[in-house]
């Protein structure tokens, strides 16, 4: 083939390119893709096969081999994509199972705890009708006082027992939530234990975030610990401690704790106890809680 051959067959090679690019028509984008793109290279095979007639490979491979259409692979991010949100799927159905057992056994509490208030009531009515005027009579509107006094009806508390927690005033001020904790700080400090450990614990379990839920988680602790339930104090301190190191009362229950593990004959923890509380707490060692602090240490021999 001559040089001027060669450059006829280009030229008609460009004008070919050039007609398919103005004749070709607009196809769709989508599914048509890919017969669009075997169409157009069937006509540069038809092309090439003009312009290179004998196929002998010295200037261009006589044809252009066709490549497979490819696409972003879609198909691993989709089934990731797919498999995440049905674990998120399964994740709410279980969470959603669970609250719906924890409803349940919220609203038969409730309807126990319902009743067990109206027949208190009924009776506390009863018993108390010769009430001086200037206490707090059966009627003391007083929701927590009916929690807190339905706690020992069911262990058949006495009148007179019942008409002393009736007459424990709660405090009606701007703050519901301390009101609740300063109730619970009156039981407490008039001898009632089971009944402030039922109004504290509702306090520090409804406000978790309120300051003085440091107070309500110690003093909670401490009605146990003061009803002889060492066993059951010791997580509330513990819980106390852990949850804000420098809350208001987190030094005193990380010290009731050590006096709760003495009480449980548990030397090897009271001794860590105490060493925590004299190495986090100096100041309180050696001022507030001194008293204390010293009679524990006198109760055990460490190491």
């Amino acid at each position: 083939m001559t040089f001027a051959s060669l450059a006829r067959n280009l030229s008609f090679f460009g004008a070919g390119f050039a007609l398919l690019a103005t004749a070709t028509p607009a196809l769709p984008q989508d599914g048509n893709d890919e017969a669009r793109l075997r169409r157009l290279e069937a006509e540069v095979r038809a092309l090439q096969r003009t312009v290179f007639p004998g196929g002998d490979g010295r200037f261009f491979e006589p044809e252009i081999s066709a490549q497979p259409a490819t696409r972003p692979s879609t198909t691993g991010a989709s089934t990731t994509a797919v498999t995440d949100i049905l674990a998120r799927l399964d994740a709410l159905e279980a969470q959603l199972q669970r609250q719906t057992a924890q409803n349940e056994e919220n609203a038969n509490a409730l309807r126990q705890l319902t009743e067990r208030i109206d027949a208190l009531e009924a009776s506390g009515t009863r018993t108390t009708a010769s009430a001086p005027a200037g206490g707090m009579a059966a009627t003391t509107g007083s929701a927590g006082a009916a929690r807190t006094v339905a706690a020992t009806q069911a262990s058949g508390p006495s009148a007179e027992r019942l008409a002393a927690v009736q007459a424990i005033a709660k405090p009606q001020t701007e703050d519901p939530a301390d009101d609740e904790y300063s109730y619970g700080f009156r039981l407490w400090d008039a001898g009632f234990f089971p009944e402030a450990q039922q109004q504290l614990t509702m306090f520090v379990e409804q406000h978790p975030d309120h300051w003085r839920t440091t107070y309500g988680r110690n003093l909670l602790g401490r009605a146990y610990l003061d009803d002889g339930k060492a066993k059951e104090a010791a997580p509330w301190f513990l819980k106390n401690y852990q949850e804000d190191k420098t809350g208001a009362r987190a030094g005193d229950s990380l010290l009731y704790l050590a006096k709760a593990m003495i009480a449980l004959d548990d030397t090897r923890r009271a001794c860590i106890a105490l060493a925590e509380f004299s190495e986090t707490y100096p100041a309180l060692a050696a001022g507030r809680l001194q008293g204390q602090y010293e009679a524990n240490r006198a109760k055990v021999t460490c190491d």
